[in-house]
């Protein structure tokens, strides 16, 4: 199943028309025009066709999930809930090191 096939099936179970589509690109700052978009939905073997590159597909979807759910709610920074050093990351120290049993010296 390609790209095309798949944002013809979401635009049809979405019932969505040009409009909306430019509209869900934009709401991921991804700009496209009317007729950029239906040489997606054209047959493959259809002079105009073009095949819908992952790129496209990703923002689509990154768009619908914003069009659907509604934005993202900010997270709100409680300095009062965190310490004074939680922004400073945190060396890593293995606890102990083990090594592998020598087949030579097997008891």
């Amino acid at each position: 199943m390609t790209n095309n096939d798949i944002f013809k099936k979401l635009r049809v179970a979405h019932k969505l028309k040009d409009t909306d589509i430019v509209e869900i690109l934009a709401l991921v700052d991804f700009r496209i025009t009317k007729s950029e978009l239906s040489a997606f939905f054209r047959r493959e073997d259809h002079p105009n066709y073009v095949e819908c590159g992952d790129q496209i597909l990703r923002n689509f979807l990154n768009g619908l999930i914003i069009h659907l759910r509604g934005p993202m709610p900010k997270k709100e920074n409680n300095s009062k809930d965190k310490p004074s050093n939680a922004s400073k990351p945190k060396s890593f120290k293995p606890k102990k090191t083990f090594k592998k049993p020598n087949k030579n010296n097997e008891n």
